[in-house]
């Protein structure tokens, strides 16, 4: 039987065992190797000089003042990166995976997807973009430098929302666009939709605005590049989700052949999908590494990256949902707008929130038009659970809504409506093949941890102290995808080390430890003695990254083949020295053994002997495997979730009291991470609910969050102790049964916080609150409900 389909759980720190992560012994002491620790002798330090305005034509750029301060040794511009032939970044923003909504344009018509120069030299499309780049002997004198370079800005006009970038007559971001629109499609039967609408007994309506957040990782963004003019070869080194992903855009951006571009990551402190695309400081460090023929570094200041990181989420939902009399959903149909900001970077959010907008449902039709809109604002991207987490949201509280308008009870409302497990493989409206599940399963022990029918005591209890209480539930649906293809390559080392080489980058996901757990397993071996390389392109030559939940799904798949690969051969070098046939040699435990006897040899043995001179034929060399697949079918993770909240009716402000909720994530490889990345999704689900917001005045584009002063992050004060529970039908996707693991507290999160806000409120009159419900949003409803209360 081959590892890929072996489904033991016995080694101590194996498979399903709650391993603490080894990583950790080194990071927190400080011996992490993070963007910023790289640093090469020579090496200048890069600083940006960025647009006060939103849009605005760049007029003059003088840099005669900063070439004259003290260290100052360059000053770049647009002009210079053209004379250069620094190409646009190659933005890919359509998804490649076939199982991912397309969002063809309705009209047929190619995507306009505008260029993006790594240093503009014409205009400036939204506040803080670079549009010079200073280089000096020290970080201080580069800013120095920048503070004294003169631009001459004509502001132009200014579209900042969905709404204004929509409307007649708007100013365009790119006029050979002919439009803000770039994306205009659909999906589903409209028809069917419509027909389902005209017999429904009960239509519910909601429009509704998804906040615009941003990733906030603890690392800022850091690039050091080297230029080896003997070679002319570029080496950066750069954090992000995936370093083949960089390398492969620097070498697109630079016009370089790919032999020509090494990209280096060690630790990567936070991503959550935000770092994951191509920044174009990651070519403009490399292309003036060239020119001054140094190193040259830049650190993201927090300012910058509040201003400079791609935001993510911004979508404005018109979506409305049809019932029977009995409560069974007919369908749903709507328009859905996402903000994708100055340059279409990806359409990935949108097209999956379209797929999966059916949820754990069975909707017999459905439709949705895809829009999607450009902006003088920082371009969206994938973050955390891209695009499930707003349409749950939506969907959600549109069943929470026809719930309290028709009398039904909001928990049978949703389980009379679940996909029952004997529908599994479930083929939804918008055409997406459900993998397994058990989806009423999770529903009832969700509300069994969450004591749900012990709710209106404690209610009551509140209210007895001055306080409102309300209780949110959401169910949730996860479509994991990514780049399809991953490889591995593993070598048993004779000093006993077993190495593996991946293309996947953790970014705080404990790879270290869950990956090795994996090999524990398969090979009989301890944990310290695997090894996990990553980050360098050099090294692993192929790789999707990180992002939609693949690393565990895809690295296991091509980890248990290179294993099979070293097995078998360990099998037949195990046979010469042992004297006995291939055949009657068994793996276990670590040890090749001949069946019946005694006799056996180790794995590290193994490795030994087949560096040999005297190996036998085909069979000499280091003791390795590799595994390279293409995995395009996705999983479906899901779950549900409950919150609590309590509302202070004279300030507004709303506390979390309790969480509950129960994630299947297929097969769980390490409970113990598995519990951890669902605590700080939870932390960034409810931190959007309730305080994130990237906020632009919509008559100047200036950003109002720009700082921890404006943008509120949830802190572990704010938040209670999780009851978190992992839940573990196989997927059928692919054969270790696994599903993402790492989006589940997020992608409710939004829903049932203000689920239960609402619920708190809804005696007050309150029917919907908008994202962040602020102290001041809940404080305004309160009094708008007490106001009309009191009308006679």
């Amino acid at each position: 039987m081959s590892l890929l389909q072996s489904r033991t759980r016995s080694a101590a720190e194996g498979f399903g065992k709650p391993v603490r992560r080894v990583e950790d012994a080194r990071l927190i002491v400080g011996k992490g190797r993070f963007s910023d620790d790289f640093n090469a002798p020579g090496q200048a330090y890069a600083c940006f000089v960025r647009s006060p305005h939103a849009h605005a034509r760049l007029v003059r750029i003088d840099g005669a003042a900063a070439l004259k301060m003290p260290g100052v040794i360059a000053v770049l511009t647009g002009a210079d990166a053209e004379a250069d032939g620094l190409k646009p970044i190659p933005h890919r923003p359509v998804p490649a995976n076939p199982y991912e909504p397309q969002l063809h344009n309705r009209d047929g018509a190619e995507h306009f997807v505008a260029p993006h120069p790594p240093l503009p030299a014409d205009r400036a499309r939204l506040v803080g973009e670079a549009v010079a780049m200073v280089i000096a002997e020290t970080a201080a004198a580069a800013r120095d430098g920048a503070e004294a370079v003169s631009v001459e800005y004509e502001p132009l006009p200014v579209v900042i929302s969905a709404a204004q970038a929509t409307a007649p007559g708007a100013p365009l971001v790119w006029e050979e666009a002919g439009s803000n629109v770039c994306v205009d499609s659909d999906c589903g039967d409209a028809a069917a939709a419509d027909a389902a609408f005209a017999r429904a007994a009960h239509v519910v309506r909601l429009e509704t605005r998804v906040n615009r957040v941003t990733g906030v990782p603890m690392e800022p963004r850091a690039a050091l590049a080297v230029y080896d003019a003997e070679r002319d070869h570029y080496t950066l080194y750069a954090g992000s989700g995936g370093s083949q992903r960089i390398k492969h855009d620097l070498t697109e951006t630079l016009g370089v052949p790919c032999g020509a571009v090494r990209v280096v990551a060690r630790e990567v402190g936070g991503n959550y999908g935000t770092r994951n695309a191509f920044y174009p400081e990651f070519a403009l460090v490399p292309w003036a590494a060239k020119r001054l023929r140094r190193p040259v570094k830049w650190t993201c200041e927090r300012r910058e990256a509040f201003l400079t990181d791609f935001h993510a989420r911004d979508l404005v939902s018109h979506l409305e949902l049809a019932l029977d009399a009995d409560g069974n959903f007919l369908a749903f149909r709507g328009v859905h707008t996402s903000n994708v900001g100055a340059h279409a970077v990806s359409f990935i959010p949108l097209g999956k929130g379209v797929g999966v907008l059916p949820s754990l449902y069975h909707f017999p039709a459905a439709y949705v038009r895809a829009r999607a809109v450009l902006s003088h604002t920082s371009p969206t991207y994938p973050y955390r659970s891209a695009g499930r987490p707003e349409v749950m949201y939506v969907l959600e509280r549109l069943i929470d809504m026809a719930a309290r308008r028709h009398g039904f009870d909001r928990v049978q409302l949703r389980r009379r409506n679940l996909v029952p497990p004997g529908a599994m493989p479930y083929r939804n409206p918008m055409g997406l093949l459900y993998d397994s599940g058990d989806y009423p399963a999770a529903l009832d022990r969700v509300l069994t941890l969450a004591d749900w029918k012990g709710f209106e005591d404690r209610r009551a209890e509140a209210r007895r102290r001055g306080r409102y209480r309300g209780i949110g539930l959401s169910n949730y649906l996860e479509l994991n995808t990514g780049a399809p293809r991953e490889r591995a390559e593993i070598t048993v080392r004779p000093d006993g080390r077993i190495d593996v080489v991946i293309g996947t980058l953790s970014s705080g996901q404990g790879h270290e430890t869950s990956f090795a757990q994996l090999l524990v397993e398969w090979f009989g071996v301890e944990l310290a003695q695997v090894r996990l390389i990553t980050g360098d392109t050099d090294v692993a030559r192929v790789g999707g990254g990180s992002h939609s939940g693949r690393s565990m799904r895809q690295a296991g798949v091509v980890m248990a083949k290179a294993s099979d690969a070293i097995v078998e051969r360990g099998t037949r070098l195990a046979a010469w020295l042992l004297e006995a046939a291939a055949v009657d040699i068994q793996f276990a435990r670590g040890r090749f053994a001949v069946k019946g006897t005694d006799r056996s040899v180790g794995i590290f043995e193994v490795a030994a002997a087949a560096l040999r001179p005297n190996a036998p034929d085909g069979l000499g060399g280091p003791l390795a495997g590799e595994g390279d697949e293409t995995i395009s079918t996705p999983s479906f993770p899901y779950g549900c979730a409950v919150c609590e909240i309590e509302v202070d009716p004279e300030t507004g402000a709303v506390e979390v009291v309790r969480w509950t909720c129960v994630d299947d994530c297929g097969r769980a490889v390490n409970p113990l991470i598995l519990h951890g990345q669902t605590h700080g999704g939870i932390a960034a689900g409810v931190g959007q609910a309730l305080w994130e917001e990237c906020h632009y005045d919509e008559q100047t584009g200036q950003s109002a969050s720009a700082t921890f002063m404006d943008y509120v992050l949830p802190r572990a004060d704010t938040l209670p102790m999780f009851t978190t529970e992992i839940s573990e039908v196989p997927s059928t996707s692919n054969p270790l049964g696994l599903r993402g693991g790492g989006e589940g507290g997020t992608t409710p999160a939004l829903a049932a916080t203000i689920n239960a806000v609402v619920d708190a409120l809804a005696e007050l009159g309150v029917e919907h609150l908008e994202m962040p419900a602020t102290p001041e949003r809940v404080w305004r409803a309160i009094r708008a409900g007490q106001q009309t209360a009191r009308r006679p």
